[in-house]
């Protein structure tokens, strides 16, 4: 194997690829890229068994050929090679050279039979959207998203008529986005890992228009968008019914100025410590929406315009959890819906385009 290629090139394929290697496994293999040059192009993959990521690089194939390295030293020695063009040549198993004007630096090799590709899987459920829609929907939604092994670590990523709906929630909040297409498609539902969406919303631009080709089996969900291929495990098993969750009845609703509402939350936080349980009081009259904090560090008192349409209200709620759902929200004007104290709070619009559900918290409310 003889290839050349830029520097930055390499780097910005090694970044891509990085982000399905593990920190920490008990199978150094999984640790390796896989340099493939055996066609006509030049790929970089990784797989950690749970996700996959297939990456094309930009340069010349002299010689072809193959081989496994650690991915994490190998990014880290070309970032410390002098700029411009870059030799990587060697074979499967042996000791693998990369040159770059007077420095010549070598790393052990591993051998394709201990690397796992990634699982051929057919094209055929699926849908496209843009770059920038997937990740606006992903970071507006994973905010919320469980941890450890259980259901709540993924999205729930639902086709039914014209319509995508992604669901995350925590146990403490939920998060609903949706997006609308042209066309109609097959009811389908699948849960994917939240770590999935994290590296992927990482990889995609902010602003680019280019289109993601996503496509699911029963086990698996494939990404592929610019010279780039993801693979993920789906969880398995049935989503919660959130449904059930989202009452349209309500005895409180109150329209804020979002930005003005969230300046006074985030004020409030100076009084909460991290970790700490302290609840903010909202107390909710006609025309005013007071919310008060008091803590060993101190208190706060603001109260915030709004207009409201039914009986007057007293909750107390984590204010991080009302922050993150305000960020997610682009809206000048929200709207909140109360039940009683002990009910979610849901904040929505009118189109149905979102759909956020707060807990609040339980205990006995105080002046």
């Amino acid at each position: 194997m003889k290839l050349l290629c830029y520097k930055n090139d390499l780097i910005n394929s090694l970044q891509i690829v990085s982000r399905a290697v593990p920190s920490k496994t008990t199978m150094p293999v999984l640790q390796c890229v896989m340099i493939d040059a055996t066609t006509d192009r030049i790929r970089f993959i990784t797989n950690d068994t749970e996700m996959g990521i297939d990456t094309g690089v930009k340069g010349t194939i002299e010689e072809k050929g193959y081989a496994a390295v650690e991915a994490k030293l190998l990014l880290d020695i070309i970032r410390k090679l002098p700029d411009g063009e870059v030799e990587i040549s060697g074979n499967a198993g042996d000791t693998i050279l990369l040159s770059a004007g007077k420095a010549k630096v070598r790393v052990a090799g591993r051998g394709n039979e201990e690397f796992t590709y990634l699982p051929e899987i057919e094209r055929i459920d699926g849908f496209h959207i843009s770059q920038k829609e997937l990740k606006n929907i992903i970071l507006k939604t994973i905010f919320s998203i469980g941890t450890g092994d259980s259901m709540m670590s993924g999205e729930l990523m639902e086709l039914k008529d014209n319509r995508l709906r992604v669901i995350s929630l925590d146990g403490h909040r939920v998060s609903v986005r949706k997006y609308t297409f042209s066309e109609n498609f097959t009811g389908k539902k699948v849960v994917v890992p939240g770590r999935t969406l994290q590296e992927i919303s990482r990889i995609m631009t902010d602003d680019s228009e280019d289109i993601v080709d996503i496509y699911f089996t029963d086990k698996h969900i494939i990404f592929e968008f610019d010279s780039t291929v993801i693979v993920s495990r789906l969880i398995e098993g049935d989503f919660y019914n959130i449904d059930q969750m989202f009452s349209s009845d309500y005895e409180t609703k109150i329209s804020v100025n979002r930005k003005e509402f969230l300046d006074c939350l985030d004020r409030t936080t100076l009084f909460v410590k991290e970790g700490d349980k302290k609840p903010i009081i909202v107390s909710i009259t006609d025309g005013e929406m007071e919310l008060k904090i008091q803590s060993t560090i101190g208190s706060m008192d603001e109260k915030v315009s709004i207009e409201k349409q039914g009986k007057d209200l007293k909750l107390g709620f984590n204010p991080r959890f009302m922050i993150d759902a305000l960020r997610a929200i682009d809206d000048d004007i929200v709207k909140l819906y109360f039940v009683n104290p002990k009910a979610p709070c849901f904040i929505k619009n009118d189109e149905g385009d979102y759909n956020y559900l707060v807990l609040p918290i339980n205990i006995k409310v105080v002046d």
